[in-house]
């Protein structure tokens, strides 16, 4: 079994309908493992069921058995199509980050797990963005059942549609400074309804930051210079949405499963095909 249908199929899907299907998509991961695994004796039964069907139609074809046929081809060249763009943009993904060095791919971004990990995991993310906070709460599930996995919160404010996502992002810049990105970036994901100025003064009062360096780092063109540098790489992967993950050089929409990425990076680690 391969995970490049499935991711292609996510890929393909809108962002509302994959979160719907996260759970479902989960069950059908589980179930292709078991088909793959029971493959030789249900394609001999497939074919036999098959051939008697033939046998006892004399040749002919039911209607509603056209119309199914139909659909079924209709469904394997959609899917065709989703997994040839999908293998495009993780080409052109792979391109941009080999000829980058680690270094410069993680930036003065916030992380977890081993800076040397063989499974480097970007996500870009907006602090406005509903999904990526519901994916917020998944990869701390991820992270913590894969702690030898390095993982990177990369910025990536869509500014045009969410009007906090800048100030948000630089005040989650500014609490790293101070060695407190991370709880920082579960306050603004679990409030997002009071994203405004006085919730980044309040939270970062709360977590008990040094205000004055706060406010001096927030407002610092250091701030948004770093924001800036993940805006850039999110456009030279040609990412346009939020949130989206990269594993290695596998391109991973939100709304996966997190049976998705917990197989991808058993496979990666262990150097299996994807």
């Amino acid at each position: 079994m391969t995970l490049k249908p499935l991711a292609a199929s996510l890929f393909a899907t809108p962002l509302r309908a994959r979160v719907r299907r996260a759970g479902r998509l989960s069950m059908a991961l589980v179930l292709t493992v078991t088909l793959v695994g029971c493959s030789g004796n249900a394609a001999k039964e497939g074919a036999s069921e098959g051939a008697s069907d033939s046998a006892d139609g004399a040749g002919q074809v039911e209607p509603g058995a056209q119309v199914a046929k139909d659909a079924e081809v209709s469904e394997a060249e959609a899917q065709q199509a989703a997994i040839a763009e999908w293998e495009a943009q993780r080409a052109k993904i792979k391109g941009v980050l080999d000829s980058m060095d680690r270094a410069e791919i993680i930036g003065d971004s916030a992380t977890k797990g081993p800076l040397d990990s063989d499974v480097i995991l970007l996500k870009f993310s907006d602090f406005e963005c509903p999904f990526c906070a519901l994916e917020s709460a998944k990869m701390k599930d991820f992270i913590a059942e894969k702690p030898d996995v390095l993982y990177v919160y990369k910025q990536f404010p869509l500014v045009s549609i969410h009007d906090e996502a800048m100030p948000a992002a630089k005040a989650a810049w500014a609490a790293g400074q101070q060695d407190q990105f991370w709880i920082y970036h579960d306050g603004l994901f679990a409030f997002q309804d009071k994203l405004s100025e006085d919730y980044y003064v309040e939270l970062a009062e709360q977590i008990g930051l040094d205000m004055a360096q706060f406010e001096r780092d927030r407002n610092s063109p250091e701030a948004q210079a770093a924001i800036d540098k993940d805006v850039a790489l999110a456009k030279k992967l040609e990412i346009g949405g939020t949130p989206t993950f990269i594993m290695n050089d596998l391109l991973i929409p939100g709304g996966a499963p997190l049976d998705f990425f917990k197989e991808a990076a058993r496979r990666l680690k262990a150097g299996e095909p994807l």
